[in-house]
């Protein structure tokens, strides 16, 4: 059996095997999606297929709604090609927690489009019914040079000549900030493509740029959810395109998630608040945000993810099952970033936290890796620890700091590109990996510490302080020493903080 709307006519097929089908008419759906559309997604990845699309679907299966969702893919057309025309848009899927698994048939996205489907593009954006344009195209895609960027630009002005009607651009992705990064990139685009002022008067005025706080961890296509779908009778394929993006007709993802949204829609929007998205203020997901990306969650994702390299590890769940790995991410959390969190009251942060340790990260169901976790770290430092080490260094105790020394220790030691056997290999991918590595090039194991370290150390752009100026480099660098004492010094090294904490 292939996943298709005609398959999909055999609910007793879908239905004997656990799956939870759409519970509406999806040719009536798409049928008044192209008539009048309400919501356009930039970016066809997994994380939106599995959440937000699976969100709107709720709504339609309650005849909350009655249009889908058009999605744009203008970073990768295998994408399209790949995981959705063949399938007419549909996908599964499969969420798992404790053993349990559940299985359901996304159909709330209507039609899939490339960058190039011009007509159809400019059509849904001067549509007076267009309430949300969103968007999951990564951190990196929030440049005035990047192809959705000036798309969206070029849209905007067509919309402005056709009606001047009110919009939201809602940013989904995981970085700080996100509306505005979308604002700033998408304005930046209009004045570098000279585009008329009263067009930046009418965005403005009447279009909004919401700020979001996304979460659920959706990793590339697992080969052992392939195969339980494959006992199921259900042929699926895991292709990576050109691009080195991985897709399929089925997404696998972990049960717990949230997204909580800034509540301004000028043009109204979806009753996504029956589907469990939170709708707030823009200082509470602020808040939100913060407590995920700067303490409960991304901080400890990196520090796995580099120790997870260092050790040897080919999945987030099995370094998390490391105990001493684990004892280092609880005190990292618990104990440093925990007491400097700011509460953003609807999601308590300890409860939060509790269940990023105990239950997310160790989901065997979830095989992401280290390696792609650890990709652009020197990015990810500033926004994840930077904000806790400012917090400290104001408070003058930075230097009673003792475990996320560790951790940057541990980064300078992965630089090395040797694991604690010795063994080299391959670094992710970091735009400043040549840069960094330059200055660790005369270090090796059973090695001498040399002050080009102190560049690294003292960079504010990393860091978000100097570490040197305030004293924090000593307990680097003695820490950095011990790792490369030799081969097994990092093993040894969390040994010993097992024991004496």
């Amino acid at each position: 059996m292939t996943l298709n709307k005609t398959t999909l006519n055999n609910k007793d097929f879908w239905l004997s095997k656990g799956y939870s089908l759409p519970q509406f008419d999806l040719n009536a759906v798409a049928e008044k999606t192209q008539q009048a559309p309400i919501w356009l997604h930039f970016g066809a990845g997994n994380i939106f297929r599995c959440f937000p699309a699976l969100a709107h679907q709720k709504l339609l299966n309650n005849k909350l709604a009655s249009t889908g969702i058009v999605v744009c893919e203008m970073f990768d057309d295998e994408i399209i090609d790949k995981a959705f025309t063949p399938f007419d848009n549909l996908n599964i899927t499969v969420t798992a927690k404790n053993g349990s698994t559940e299985k359901t048939v996304v159909a709330s996205i209507t039609s899939a489009l490339k960058g190039s489907s011009t007509a159809q593009l400019d059509h849904i954006f001067t549509s007076p019914s267009l309430q949300i344009v969103s968007y999951t195209i990564t951190e990196k895609g929030y440049h005035p040079t990047e192809k959705v960027i000036i798309k969206t630009a070029e849209l905007l002005y067509k919309r402005w000549l056709a009606n001047a009607a009110p919009l939201a651009l809602l940013s989904m992705d995981n970085c700080t900030h996100n509306g505005q990064k979308l604002k700033s990139a998408v304005i930046a685009c209009i004045k570098q493509q000279q585009m008329p002022e009263k067009l930046l008067t009418y965005i403005n005025e009447k279009v909004s740029f919401p700020l979001s706080m996304i979460d659920k961890i959706t990793p590339r296509p697992s080969i052992r959810v392939q195969k339980m779908l494959a006992d199921d009778g259900i042929e699926t394929e895991i292709v990576c395109t050109a691009k080195n993006t991985y897709t399929s007709s089925f997404v696998n993802a972990e049960t717990t998630e949230y997204l909580v949204i800034e509540d301004n829609f000028p043009n109204g929007r979806p009753s996504l608040e029956h589907a469990g998205i939170i709708f707030t203020n823009a200082q509470t997901v602020n808040m939100v945000e913060k407590m995920k990306v700067c303490t409960c969650l991304n901080p400890l994702h990196t520090v796995l993810a580099v120790f997870g390299c260092l050790l040897g590890y080919k999945t987030i769940w099995q370094s998390i099952e490391d105990k001493g790995l684990k004892h280092l991410v609880e005190k990292i959390g618990y104990t440093e970033c925990l007491p400097v969190v700011t509460d953003p009251v609807i999601i308590n942060p300890q409860a939060f936290l509790h269940a990023v340790l105990n239950e997310r990260f160790p989901n065997p169901f979830i095989p992401d890796t280290p390696q792609r976790i650890a990709c652009d770290t020197s990015q990810k430092i500033p926004i994840r620890f930077g904000q806790t080490l400012k917090i400290y260094a104001q408070r003058e105790n930075i230097t009673e700091l003792t475990y996320i020394p560790i951790f940057i220790a541990g980064w300078l030691r992965y630089l090395l590109a040797l694991d604690d056997n010795g063994v080299p290999f391959t670094l992710s991918p970091d735009p400043r990996l040549n840069e960094l590595t330059a200055h660790l090039t005369e270090i090796k194991l059973q090695g001498t510490i040399t002050q080009k370290i102190n560049l690294i150390l003292s960079d504010k752009s990393i860091f978000g302080i100097d570490l040197v100026k305030h004293g924090l480099n000593k307990k680097v660098e003695a820490h950095f020493a011990q790792m490369i004492s030799g081969t097994g010094a990092v093993r040894k090294l969390l040994h010993c903080l097992l024991l004496s904490h």
